[in-house]
């Protein structure tokens, strides 16, 4: 006798996740990101797929976006031997942000946006823009810190990492508006 009682689909409870690495592929610290996916398929986090080989990450999970984070750490201390941290966003959260781009004339390249584990402080643009060198202008937006490096590029700022995660009271990684497009692009894909 049916008690009306339908199994449930997991599938159907699992979010689209956008997962960050900070500094991957950089100073020694590298990871392949064929690797990279087979870990996270292995783990249980269907669909991964890469974007560049910066640490871009497109998954699905019934995880929270914290439980992604702490998973995705513990994958690459486990499988590349060296902590890098996940900055995770749903990939309804990431779009969300994107839509509060408070540069819209930026140059696409030379515009950042940076996601933070916690919500940036409220005075980290006040911090921040002592150092910043001419042309760049910064701002706060969606929960993001926003960063139009102007025609100097990145490589020619004064906004090293680890200033921009002590004004901002986390960790912090950021992608430019291109990589932001792209990855966005890939976890509407379906």
């Amino acid at each position: 006798m049916s008690l009306g009682v339908r199994p449930v689909n997991i599938g159907a409870m699992e979010t689209t996740y956008i997962v960050l690495l900070r500094a991957v592929n950089v100073g020694g610290r590298k990871v392949e990101m064929k690797r990279l996916r087979e870990a996270c398929e292995a783990a249980g986090f269907a669909g991964a797929r890469t974007f560049i080989q910066s640490g871009n990450i497109v998954l699905k999970s019934a995880k929270s976006a914290a439980g992604v984070e702490d998973a995705i750490e513990a994958l690459v201390k486990e499988e590349f031997g060296f902590e890098a941290p996940a900055i995770v966003r749903s990939a309804k959260a990431f779009a969300d942000i994107l839509t509060h781009n408070p540069f819209p004339d930026a140059e696409s390249k030379f515009l950042h946006l940076g996601l933070t584990k916690r919500p940036p402080n409220a005075d980290a643009v006040e911090k921040l823009e002592p150092r910043a060198v001419t042309g760049e202008r910064m701002t706060l937006a969606g929960g993001a810190l926003w960063i139009d490096f102007g025609t100097n590029g990145v490589g020619n700022s004064k906004l090293m990492p680890n200033i921009l995660d002590k004004a901002v009271g986390s960790t912090l990684t950021a992608r430019n508006w291109n990589s932001c497009q792209k990855i966005l692009a890939m976890a509407e894909e379906e």
